[in-house]
């Protein structure tokens, strides 16, 4: 795959360091893949198309992030965080992963590839949302494959600041959730934005980006403590 050209209708325009820098990353997953479960996708163009390229593909509703902070709950072995850091190396990127094993691998992403402004939390998503110097603080709050919308809306909306954009990457349940999750947007001072296909290359099944604005603050009893919005979603 020509990564550079596949990243262009996303309004990317990758330099051949970026590119390079992508190469490293995936040479490390790979090679941390062997000693630890980080991915089910082991064929290297496997993780150039549905891990980099995939994790890309929120540019296009989240525009530039030079400049601006995204916090990435549950991003395991650093999607779509770290790829949108590479692409945007302006961004202020804080990475949410509660796994020891997988904080230090995406630590050595960081190291390796000399990625400044990322911090790393090895914290369950309810405690991050309720520690103040991280509620309400980001431009974005984003996450793929987490969690059903209503509880991942519950994750992500208490981190953003009001004006900000939850980004929850889905699949073809997209719709369904997005109707389940009625309720969760009312609570949680959300409101939905808008829901854009994404077709990756040689992809048999569009993904989908559904983008909630936060429009109220977010009431101080949530995110409830840990596990309760999964047995209790809203």
């Amino acid at each position: 795959m020509d990564f550079i050209a596949a990243a262009a209708p996303y309004g990317l325009v990758l330099s051949p360091h970026q590119h390079t820098q992508f190469h490293h990353y995936l040479a490390l997953l790979l090679e941390w893949n062997e000693r630890f479960n980080l991915t089910a996708i082991r064929e290297p163009e496997q993780i150039w198309r549905r891990h980099f390229l995939d994790s890309l593909s929120c540019a296009l509703v989240t525009g530039d992030l030079n400049g601006r902070r995204l916090i990435d709950v549950g991003t395991g072995a650093g999607f779509p965080g770290l790829p949108l850091k590479i692409a945007f190396p302006g961004l202020k990127l804080t990475l949410v992963e509660s796994t020891t094993k997988k904080k230090q691998f995406l630590q050595a992403v960081v190291n390796a590839l000399v990625l400044e402004d990322v911090t790393i939390l090895a914290e369950r998503a309810e405690t991050v949302g309720q520690q103040a110097e991280y509620r309400e603080q980001y431009d974005i709050a984003a996450a793929r494959a987490v969690a059903d919308l209503p509880v991942l809306l519950e994750y992500l909306l208490p981190l953003c600041r009001v004006g900000g954009l939850v980004v929850a990457q889905k699949g073809e349940s997209a719709a369904a959730e997005l109707t389940r999750a009625t309720h969760a947007l009312q609570l949680l001072g959300g409101e939905f934005r808008e829901m854009k296909e994404v077709w990756l290359p040689e992809g048999t099944r569009p993904h989908y980006l559904i983008a909630i604005q936060k429009t109220q603050p977010t009431p101080m009893i949530y995110p409830r403590r840990p596990g309760q919005p999964v047995r209790r979603p809203l």
